[in-house]
């Protein structure tokens, strides 16, 4: 007996509801073509969507963190061989290179079988899901969470520390959590932090509060800190930054005391001394001279 005209419709609307909260249909990812991932969340589930286009820029690229660059190469390298390696807190002033350090390590180690999703923060009570999509893969994931802070009460927060942990959403071996943030702890610190076993607002136990906001920060085994740079440091990033373009589009390179002034001048205006600031300089300063010759 065939259906009246109302049910049919009554059932379109419910369908197409239905579809709205539903991720789009998505096959599995080929890992072997992909570099990265975005973890992307849709109503009560989410999927993998794979990043086209991965950033191009190299480890030679990035300028005054040699330090940094050793330490998390030296881990990344140790993870992707299977030897003992540490999740990563890589924290400090922004701009600093925390987040092209990571994309310039899947560019150098991606031959090598490494591969990145990246994580938005208030998906992290996703991550068991993640982890069963990638546990059988033969590639080694870091899962990044960028530029990643929370407030007192942030759901994500006890995802995270259980995850760092190894209890109930115990990563598997293939994946290593990276994290980058502007706080050392991932939360607000405040100056009553500092006031010891004083009793604050009617706090007795001050000192288990403290405990309790560095207690996440302390689960990764390595801390990275990134920091703003001497102006002497600034200056030669700066210079080499715009030997690199210059010769990118067959200049001569442009380097002087004018180009060190307009450099200096620029970081005060952005009032920050750091990788950041000396690359938008440089595309600037170059750009001029390309606008001029034309």
């Amino acid at each position: 007996m065939p259906l009246k005209p109302e049910v049919v419709a009554q059932l379109e609307r419910v369908l197409s509801s239905v579809e709205q909260l539903l991720p789009p249909a998505v096959g599995a990812i080929d890992w072997s073509q992909t570099w990265a991932a975005n973890w992307r969340c849709h109503s009560f589930s989410g999927y993998l969507d794979p990043v086209a286009e991965v950033d191009e820029i190299a480890l030679d690229d990035l300028l005054g963190i040699e330090r940094q660059k050793k330490i998390l190469t030296e881990n990344t390298c140790q993870f992707i061989k299977g030897y003992p390696a540490n999740n990563v807190l890589l924290w400090g002033s922004r701009g600093t290179g925390k987040s092209s350090l990571v994309r310039a390590l899947l560019n150098s180690y991606a031959a090598d079988g490494l591969r990145i999703i990246q994580v938005d923060k208030n998906d992290l009570h996703h991550l068991s899901d993640i982890f069963v999509q990638i546990r059988q893969e033969a590639y080694r994931f870091i899962i990044l969470c960028d530029d990643l802070s929370f407030e007192p009460g942030d759901p994500g927060y006890k995802v995270l520390k259980s995850v760092l942990d190894g209890s109930v959403y115990a990563s598997p071996d293939n994946v290593l959590i990276y994290v980058t943030s502007n706080r050392r702890h991932l939360l607000p610190e405040y100056f009553q932090d500092n006031l010891g076993a004083k009793m604050v607002e009617g706090e007795i136990h001050h000192g288990e509060s403290v405990e309790e906001k560095i207690s996440l920060s302390d689960r990764f085994g390595l801390w990275v800190s990134f920091r703003v740079l001497k102006q002497d440091q600034y200056l030669e990033v700066v210079q080499r930054t715009v030997a690199r373009i210059c010769r990118e589009h067959e200049l001569e390179p442009l380097w002087g005391e004018e180009v060190a002034d307009a450099a200096i001048k620029w970081s005060h205006e952005k009032s920050k001394r750091c990788g950041r600031t000396a690359l938008q300089f440089s595309r600037y300063w170059v750009g001029q001279h390309l606008l001029k010759q034309d």
